[in-house]
């Protein structure tokens, strides 16, 4: 009965439709990301940069709610404004976007921003990267059958767009800074991403027999826990992971190695030089 009734759960959950709730948690976290950012007119004792800027500040934020649709016809060769076709998304975004930014008092922005609000809006944010990634490995295995890196890159992409689009956002609102591309400091999300799409990919290739509706609730509830535990506690899970990883495959343990040989080396030539049956000086 258990698990009858998990797998009606996973089902149920797979069945949600996106919009409008799912994109608009999704909205909500993106205009909040551009307008946290750290802009130079605050350095000037200027006004908000959304007062001074508003279009550029608009623009940024509809590049981070549309970039995995901008960026996935990126890599498929189509045209890079057409997710910005469908108005009803658009409108919505816009109407986010302006509440965020321009409602009495902030009382829009410092809602979403009490913490209990913005876990939940957190939590309906990986439903809604979950389903992303799950039907970005399904189109990629249709369109791209055999080519598995191509098809897991397809799916990190999706899951983690908005990560990739923001040193675009950036640029836009006028702030440079290439140190902090995504893939040169991968975040948790990028990382749960990659996990996610070779989960996806095993399983539509039948190395995975559990059903797809387990497995896709499976991605959602690993998702929620790394982002609750990055959010809560600042905890990257993956960090003991990569240094293991470093360490065995990327040099750590030749450098470890060599390290050791050149201390035993350095002790060996200082007992050397050392005059013999020198002995310290009793007090």
């Amino acid at each position: 009965m258990e698990w009858e009734t998990l797998l009606e759960t996973a089902a149920a959950v797979k069945r949600l439709k996106m919009f409008p709730y799912f994109d608009i948690a999704h909205y909500v976290l993106m205009c909040l990301a551009v307008k946290e950012d750290i802009y130079p007119t605050q350095f000037t004792g200027q006004k908000v940069f959304s007062r001074i800027h508003p279009l550029s500040c608009w623009f940024g934020s509809m590049l981070l709610c549309f970039a995995g649709g901008i960026l996935g016809n990126l890599l498929l060769g189509e045209p890079l404004l057409e997710p910005l076709k469908n108005e009803s998304n658009v409108l919505t975004a816009t109407a986010v976007w302006y509440l965020i930014n321009y409602a009495p008092f902030d009382c829009v922005y410092k809602l979403c921003k009490f913490t209990p609000v913005k876990l939940v809006i957190s939590l309906l944010h990986e439903i809604f990267r979950a389903n992303k990634v799950h039907y970005s490995i399904l189109f990629a295995l249709k369109n791209f059958p055999g080519s598995y890196l191509l098809v897991c890159a397809f799916g990190v992409l999706k899951g983690s767009a908005s990560l990739h689009m923001r040193i675009f956002q950036r640029l836009i609102c006028g702030i440079w800074q290439p140190s902090n591309v995504e893939i040169l400091k991968p975040t948790v999300i990028t990382k749960g991403s990659l996990v996610a799409s070779i989960l996806f990919i095993l399983k539509y290739k039948e190395y995975i027999e559990a059903p797809e509706e387990i497995v896709y609730f499976g991605v959602f509830v690993y998702f929620s826990i790394i982002r609750l535990l990055y959010l809560l506690f600042g905890v990257d899970p993956f960090v003991p992971f990569e240094k293991l990883i470093c360490f065995l495959f990327f040099g750590g343990l030749i450098d470890s190695i060599r390290k050791a040989i050149v201390k035993e080396e350095r002790t060996a030539a200082t007992g050397k030089n050392s005059p013999a049956g020198h002995r310290p000086k009793e007090e």
